[in-house]
């Protein structure tokens, strides 16, 4: 495993009782583990080029204008409008499940808290809101770099609760939040499906780029339980008693049928859509999130 997989591994930041520290963690550790240009998730675009001086970055040498005048010359860049991202956190009671080596709650929190450092550090906006069936807690907007307080504090203040309903939350998200920009939904995604679909469609509908991070714990997708299993409803009373053996085929089943209809519906309404185990290591989801960050420069 790279250094930066194992360092940025749930295992090891579990250690990390102070969420601002671990999102501070996961987020240095992920860029300096990268071999990328010093522009890395900034909105930057070419204006011109400059003659290069003693002590300047190599990188940054345009090699097609020095073959043609055998000179050194400079890239120069210059910035764009930075984003705004609206972060949308479950903090419904299915989100209580998981204890090794976090539950969902714990690594939606570390996910988003993390988003928001990497989008500070770049001088974007960011923004949050923690909901179940309701809005619990709303962060206006804000590129401070003390901002990142208030977003944990909020997170901080949310222990999941209640069910989700999540065509409600994403259709207030719409109104609160007019302004052309990234929202960002991390959620088990354990509701009814239309509404999701609806929600996310007014979302597109109204210009915003939307990327999903559907967090499911190993347990929920590979279902690896044995012996009699007594289980219980997070969001209901119900309680069955089974043996998780002679479920588990037709589990799997309706798990692919369900994530199958949440890919495809994700893709119909051309929403970016990335499946996260609990156990995965940070770097690669903040990966695929600024991977979508710079797509969205190059729509805009």
């Amino acid at each position: 495993m790279p250094a930066t997989q194992r360092f940025l591994h749930p295992d090891a930041l579990k250690r990390i009782s102070r969420l601002e520290l671990r999102a501070r963690y996961v987020v240095e550790g992920f860029l300096s583990g990268m071999h990328r240009s010093p522009y890395l998730g900034q909105s930057i675009e070419f204006a011109q080029h400059r003659e290069y001086a003693h002590g300047d970055d190599l990188r940054r040498i345009d090699w097609k204008v020095w073959a043609k005048h055998d000179r050194y010359y400079l890239k120069q860049y210059e910035e764009e409008t930075n984003l705004r991202c609206l972060l949308l956190v479950d903090v419904s009671n299915s989100m209580r499940y998981g204890a090794n080596p976090w539950s969902k709650y714990e690594y939606a929190c570390t996910l988003a808290v993390s988003l928001a450092y990497l989008l500070l550090r770049q001088q974007d906006a960011v923004g949050l809101m923690a909901f179940d069936e309701q809005v619990r807690s709303t962060v206006a907007l804000s590129s401070r770099r003390n901002h990142l307080q208030a977003l944990v504090a909020a997170l901080a203040a949310d222990e999941p609760q209640r069910k989700t309903d999540l065509g409600r939350i994403l259709r207030q998200a719409a109104q609160a939040f007019p302004r052309r920009g990234i929202f960002v939904l991390v959620s088990d995604l354990l509701v009814e499906r239309d509404g999701l679909f609806k929600g996310l469609k007014l979302l597109r509908s109204r210009g915003h780029d939307v990327l999903v991070f559907h967090v499911l714990h190993d347990d929920e997708l590979d279902f690896r339980f044995s012996g009699p299993t007594r289980f219980e409803a997070l969001e209901g009373l119900e309680r069955l008693n089974v043996n998780p053996r002679a479920l588990r085929a037709g589990y799997l089943e309706a798990l692919h049928a369900y994530l199958d209809e949440l890919r495809r519906g994700c893709a119909r309404h051309v929403v970016d859509y990335k499946l996260v185990r609990t156990s995965e290591p940070l770097d690669a989801v903040l990966a695929s999130f600024l991977s979508h960050r710079m797509g969205s420069l190059h729509r805009s």
